[in-house]
């Protein structure tokens, strides 16, 4: 599976509303979880198993909560079982259909 998600806190006080520390917590437990995994600059990609994910998930979670007095969570996942190596997949699948457009 692929999971697609979004933590953030709300209520940190911060004038600036800036959130970066909080995510950089949950972006280093993704990375040291070494699933394949993926950060833009709206959400973090990670794939694996279903326990695997939505461990990591949690524990991404939690390690924002030091962060404000509320934890926003946004999640998205595609569920293809028998599938693995997609994070990639999907994305050079997508090119190649670009590339045959252009000729």
């Amino acid at each position: 599976m692929i999971v697609a998600f979004s933590v953030a806190p709300s209520g940190t006080g911060r004038k600036d509303a800036s959130v970066h520390d909080a995510v950089a917590a949950a972006v280093q437990v993704v990375r040291d979880s070494g699933l394949p995994n993926r950060t833009t600059s709206m959400f973090t990609e990670l794939e694996g198993t279903w326990d695997e994910v939505f461990a990591v998930v949690k524990a991404a979670t939690e390690a924002v909560e030091p962060f404000g007095s509320r934890v926003s969570l946004v999640l998205k996942a595609d569920i293809r079982p028998g599938y693995e190596g997609e994070i990639d997949a999907k994305v050079e699948r997508l090119e190649k259909a670009l590339g045959e457009r252009e000729d």
